[in-house]
């Protein structure tokens, strides 16, 4: 009885310690068919996909595998099918180009999905002109990185986000290059979750898209060329730093809108050559300090229904507008910050402005009510009212200024 307690204890030992398989898919490999290798492979096998063109319909991962592409098979849906849909913890997939998935107005179809799962790794594949490229639907702690995503739909309707995550927590979004999507990376009901170094341009809509999305960070990512570049809506400890918003142009176009937004930072930006670099209504308890403003139409636009936002050592260079609002009421501090249009001295050469830089002009005033009279601007008579409205402030609003306008800019 011993002998065989102690056999089949070695045998227990032997069987989940012993190497996970291998299967090869293609020309050279046992199957020729990914789907095969998947009802063939157990958990913890590597199935390696040599390259070449599989049109198979949708692949559907069950089993905790690594699917492993060699110089990029193509998995090509015909424009019919989702291709890949994950529904297991543990999965790995990368070095696949996946292309041509289905296109739906009722179902969110994706060139990978990811389903109520864990632990899920999608890292260095290339998603071509697929209604959604990446969308993650209730997934933990799931990895999407150092992808190559693009679409070229002509609208809205016929494009999904580049990377959607819905319902999800703990995500990391890492190194991606996503463009011609509607949104390049949507979040909805995402929480404690990161964004950082991804590329996202040429969108048809937002860069980066947050909807009801709280304690999250973005850092260090690169929005230009969207329609508009990042939306943070109806979310609250929100962290933005370092990240470049540029060439966002266009009727109502930003750098970057906070509607509904509390409790976050905006730190270490750039925004050059935005219709408004930010654009705020309804946000409230926010921390701007220590970005740039440079070459937008307007540099800040914040709105009266805003509140507690505390403005300081950013730099405002070369705008057309530094500040905009519209109405009277104040509820915000600006102090500190570097202003290139203050005119003010500096006699204890302290570093500071001894009177306040007011940074909402006159016109800014007016344009705000009447957008056509912008064909007015540089003409003398707008350069003679804002000298005025300055030494003797009637219509801009007297409570919104700095009252320690720098006299160098921030070193950042």
């Amino acid at each position: 009885m011993k002998k065989i307690i102690c056999f089949v204890c070695v045998f227990t030992v032997t069987w989940m310690t012993s190497p996970a398989n291998i299967i090869r898919v293609g020309k050279n490999g046992r199957y020729h068919s990914i789907q095969e290798a998947l009802e063939a492979a157990v958990a913890g096998d590597s199935i390696l996909v040599e390259k070449g063109l599989y049109r198979e319909k949708n692949l559907v991962i069950r089993k905790a595998i690594y699917l492993i592409g060699e110089d990029f098979p193509t998995l090509d849906g015909e424009e019919k099918f989702e291709n890949i849909s994950v529904k297991s913890d543990g999965v790995s997939i990368s070095g696949i180009r996946v292309i041509h998935s289905g296109i739906s107005s009722l179902k969110d179809i994706a060139g990978i999905k990811i389903y109520s799962a864990r632990n899920v790794v999608i890292k260095g594949n290339r998603l071509e002109d697929n209604f959604f490229g990446i969308y993650v639907q209730a997934g933990t702690n799931c990895r999407i990185s150092d992808n190559e995503i693009k679409a070229s739909a002509p609208t809205e309707q016929r494009s999904g986000n580049g990377i959607h995550c819905w319902k999800c927590d703990s995500m990391q979004i890492i190194n991606n290059r996503i463009n011609g999507h509607r949104d390049g990376i949507y979040f909805e009901f995402v929480t404690n979750s990161l964004i950082w170094r991804n590329i996202s341009t040429l969108n048809i809509r937002y860069g980066l898209h947050f909807m009801f999305s709280h304690n999250d960070s973005y850092i260090s990512n690169v929005f230009s060329n969207n329609s508009a570049g990042v939306s943070v809506m109806y979310s609250h400890g929100v962290k933005m730093f370092n990240n470049f918003f540029e060439d966002n142009w266009g009727d109502g176009a930003f750098g970057l809108l906070l509607k509904e937004i509390t409790d976050s930072y905006v730190l270490g930006n750039k925004f050059y050559n935005n219709t408004s670099g930010i654009y705020m209504e309804g946000a409230s308890r926010i921390q701007i300090e220590k970005n740039v403003f440079k070459a937008n139409g307007w540099a800040m636009k914040i709105q009266a229904s805003c509140m507690d936002i505390d403005v300081r050592q950013n730099n405002f260079l070369a705008n057309t507008f530094d500040v905009g609002t519209n109405g009277t009421l104040v509820l915000n501090t600006f102090n500190g910050n570097y202003w290139d249009k203050y005119e003010g001295y500096d006699l204890n050469k302290d570093g500071r402005g001894d009177v306040p830089f007011h940074p909402v002009s006159l016109f800014s005033v007016i344009v705000e009510k009447n957008p056509t009279s912008m064909m007015l601007f540089r003409s003398f008579m707008t350069s003679l009212l804002d000298k005025s409205e300055r030494i003797i402030p009637t219509l801009t609003p007297e409570n919104l200024k700095d009252n320690f306008p720098l006299m160098k800019p921030v070193k950042l």
